[in-house]
């Protein structure tokens, strides 16, 4: 709901608009005193039988009544429309003309109660710009990302959400809105931290593509025979001879011959492969690939693609064998140090884990599942915290960032010949089209649309290129995005879908085109030097 859009602006009695969040200022009084003449003038004249919804006070919101919007909500980028809130007043026997005791309604009191509903309308609209913090610097010339977001928050029941944008490698908005923690009333900030999930993606294989370029590895080499790990192996089960035909490309572009749909994910089967390994559960990453290891492939390596959390899993192991560093340390030093990233860092599942500056993440439905922790093995935990384990996610779905921090490493793409990370040779590698039947169509044509390494990536016309990633686990929802035009934009919520079992990120996504393609005038400066930690 836009608060602003539903005020009548015949009755305004201020001027001087707040920013968003922060209601109409000294208006809001003048607007109340007024008011409270016209409640008063209409109670004397109709008997004091007006009530409204908003409990004992007409000119603000009780925060134990539910906000008057409507409850059915639709994909469109405009709000729904407002609901008045109800003015209760007695029907006459013997018709449909409202009444008060005296019969027949006065003329004036007819004129009076249209005033004050437009004025409870307008009153309740800045009050819900009071319930939903915003935070971070305004720019008139933003507000549809403004708009977009404030609207989207509400109607579809997010807790916390983020945006950040940057237009041709400047930061130029960076917004939080909602709650970082709804219990302790703790507002997003531009700055707040949120789990990515997949978008960690893009960082894994980056790293790789410099260690490429630093000549510890290629993009041919055999990540299996790399390791040196040995398989688990059932009772009478062999290796696949398949497994060392897989390459480091394969496992950056999704064709390594790993298929969820057709066998199952095992980063999410922490106490499954614990069990067959008789190690301690949650299973961690060298467990879960000499786990998988003894498995058959589901198709052969390089004939077709499909995405697979456990291939950047294994790219992780392959970072941390050829640099001789861990997987987090080689990514914070050599990937978000020369950006001025300092804040992102791998997350952890617990609770108590929670890092400084992260936000709290709510399940949409309150779920519950089984906890994979030993301590604690089976108790019902919140889904968000212990039913799965973060921590093995590391190189695929476990990096917890801010929008901010995640527009800065996408914007490192715009200019390849100055990029402070990889080569210009190995950015144009990062969005190539996989070669052979896997970059084709059905038709033999390439794909216009195609996962490249570590990025999904959709030709636009005359050689140009949008790049993007989302994300999602229990409680996380994440989107980042390169426009073929210099934008780049990441918005990061700490709930995975809306009340109708929709993906945030999917249904943001076009609204971000939107809402920047409706943008005028586009800001001068840069908000890095503010907003990165």
């Amino acid at each position: 709901m836009n608060a602003n859009k539903n005020r009548v602006t015949r009755l305004e009695l201020s001027s001087s608009p707040g920013t968003p969040g922060e209601g109409w200022g000294g208006g809001c009084a003048e607007r109340h005193l007024v008011g409270r003449t016209f409640l008063s003038a209409i109670e004397s004249a109709s008997g004091g039988i007006l009530a409204t919804r908003a409990d004992s006070n007409p000119f603000g919101r009780d925060k134990n009544v539910p906000p008057l919007t409507d409850s059915k909500q639709t994909r469109m980028s405009a709000p729904p429309p407002t609901r008045t809130p109800s003015l209760t007043l007695p029907r006459s026997t013997g018709g449909g003309n409202w009444s008060g005791r005296s019969g027949g309604i006065n003329p004036a009191l007819h004129i009076l109660l249209i005033v004050v509903l437009a004025i409870v309308v307008g009153t309740q609209a800045s009050a819900a710009e009071k319930d939903l913090p915003i935070t971070g610097s305004h720019f008139a010339g933003l507000d549809p990302f403004d708009k977009l977001m404030t609207d989207f928050v509400k109607d579809h029941d997010v807790p916390g959400a983020s945006l950040a944008v940057t237009r041709n490698g400047h930061l130029i908005y960076g917004r939080g809105f909602g709650f970082a923690d709804r219990e302790h009333h703790q507002a997003v900030e531009p700055r707040s931290l949120f789990r990515i999930a997949s978008i960690s993606k893009p960082f894994t294989s980056a790293a790789i593509m410099q260690l490429v370029e630093k000549g510890k590895l290629r993009l041919d080499d055999h990540p299996f025979e790399m390791l040196h790990l040995n398989p688990h192996l059932e009772r009478g089960a062999k290796e696949d001879p398949r497994l060392n035909k897989i390459t480091i490309l394969h496992l950056l572009q999704h064709t390594g011959g790993f298929d969820r749909d057709k066998s199952f994910d095992p980063m999410f089967r922490p106490i499954v492969i614990a069990r067959a390994l008789g190690v301690n559960p949650p299973a961690g990453q060298v467990p879960i690939i000499r786990y998988m290891m003894g498995r058959e492939l589901d198709f052969d390596p390089g004939t077709r693609e499909s995405y697979s959390n456990f291939g950047y899993c294994v790219l992780g192991r392959v970072v941390e064998h050829v640099s001789g560093e861990s997987y987090e340390k080689y990514v914070r030093e050599h990937m978000l140090a020369p950006l001025d990233i300092h804040s992102m860092r791998l997350g952890h599942t617990l609770p108590k884990d929670r890092a400084p500056g992260e936000v709290i993440y709510y399940d949409e439905k309150n779920r519950a599942g089984g906890s994979v922790f030993a301590a604690h093995m089976g108790d019902p935990v919140p889904a968000p915290y212990g039913a799965w384990n973060l921590e093995a996610m590391d190189s695929h779905g476990g990096w917890i960032a801010s929008a901010v921090d995640l527009v800065r490493f996408a914007s490192s793409f715009d200019d390849p010949a100055h990029s402070r990370i990889l080569s210009a040779k190995s950015i144009e590698t990062t969005f190539a089209r996989p070669l052979g039947a896997v970059g084709e169509s059905g038709d033999g044509k390439p794909k216009a649309v195609y996962y490249g390494c570590g990025w999904q990536v959709r030709h636009v016309g005359n050689g140009r290129i949008n790049t993007w990633h989302n994300g999602a686990l229990d409680g996380t929802s994440t989107l980042l995005v390169r426009r073929a035009d210099g934008l780049c934009w990441a918005v990061l919520f700490n709930t995975r879908k809306d009340q109708h079992d929709k993906e945030l990120s999917g249904e943001i996504d076009g609204l971000v085109h939107k809402a920047a393609d409706q943008v005028k005038q586009w800001p001068q400066g840069d908000l890095f030097d503010k907003y990165l930690n």
